[in-house]
């Protein structure tokens, strides 16, 4: 595999980042993680965490160097993540279980596979437009599909934050996973939570992304929405990928797994309660460090994966 990947996670306007992403690559095999957490203080930065933890964590158990069964590791991953919040929950006796909105993808053999629950999207550009794009569990996105809004409506609208399905919670969450998509050169996918895409219009994040080189098309794009979200910005997190494939020029700053060991995994994920502005950021050490330690302990309990 051979490919460019950028990942950065802001506050924006809010007292501490409920938002994660992550990634973890072997030789043969990519996974990407986005998560945005809801509720109260702490509790949904919680959940985002569990979640992409966990994820990652099974990916780094089953991926040998490849996953045998793509959308059965992406099913069962997401099931039990969310199986760890709720028992968190319960654990800590909270009267409202924390969420999270996830979409993770998985690339190997040069196709690409993706699941998500809620309003955090994955955008697959080629050619400078786009050829596939999560459709949101929100209400929002219903009420688009029946006709009674517009997009542009939908982007000031009151209930543009209320989503349908997510890990954690009082419900199961409502998965839904694309086919198998292959991926050519120079395609880029492009995941992002609701802070970024909700402050931009239409096909401005294709347009501002396209061929662009993702290591400064990113960052100016997080600017760009962080700037339009004012004084009330929500977390903005975005993780870009671009594919390259063995005949791809040399890019200085790709990726290539060719020469990796058969049994090495590589993972890029920001500490819990340590990401964003330090001045910003309302937690204690002793906060972090017993978060830290009732996560551990949530994702333990689901830590035996069975890729089967």
């Amino acid at each position: 595999m051979k490919f460019t990947i950028y990942q950065e996670s802001r506050p924006g306007c809010r007292p501490n980042n409920q938002d994660r992403v992550a990634y973890s690559y072997s030789r043969e095999s990519l996974l990407m993680v986005v998560a945005d957490g809801m509720g109260g203080h702490l509790h949904g930065e919680i959940a985002a965490q569990i979640a992409t933890q966990y994820l990652i964590e099974a990916f780094q158990q089953a991926a040998q160097p490849q996953i045998r069964d793509e959308l059965m590791f992406l099913s069962r991953s997401l099931t039990n993540a969310h199986n760890a919040i709720v028992d968190y929950a319960y654990d800590k006796r909270l009267p409202d279980a924390p969420r999270t909105t996830i979409v993770a993808c998985l690339v190997q053999n040069s196709v690409a596979y993706w699941a998500h629950a809620g309003d955090s999207r994955l955008y697959l550009i080629r050619r400078g437009r786009s050829a596939a794009q999560t459709r949101d569990h929100s209400r929002l996105q219903l009420m688009i599909d029946q006709g009674l809004i517009t997009e542009e409506e939908a982007l000031h609208h009151p209930a543009r934050n209320r989503v349908f399905s997510c890990l954690g919670g009082t419900h199961s969450p409502q998965v839904e996973f694309s086919s198998a998509t292959p991926l050519f050169a120079n395609d880029l996918i492009m995941m992002c939570t609701d802070g970024v895409w909700g402050n931009l219009e239409g096909e401005e994040i294709v347009d501002l992304m396209g061929e662009a080189n993702i290591l400064e098309a990113s960052p100016r794009l997080l600017a760009r929405a962080e700037a339009r979200g004012g004084l009330t910005c929500d977390n903005l997190s975005i993780m870009s990928m671009r594919w390259h494939d063995d005949y791809a020029d040399e890019h200085p700053s790709s990726i290539s797994t060719n020469t990796m060991p058969i049994d090495t995994i590589t993972t890029k994920m920001d500490g819990f309660g340590r990401g964003g502005r330090a001045d910003a950021n309302p937690l204690s050490e002793n906060e972090i460090e017993l978060a830290i330690k009732e996560i551990n302990q949530a994702i333990k309990k689901y830590s035996r994966f069975d890729p089967r």
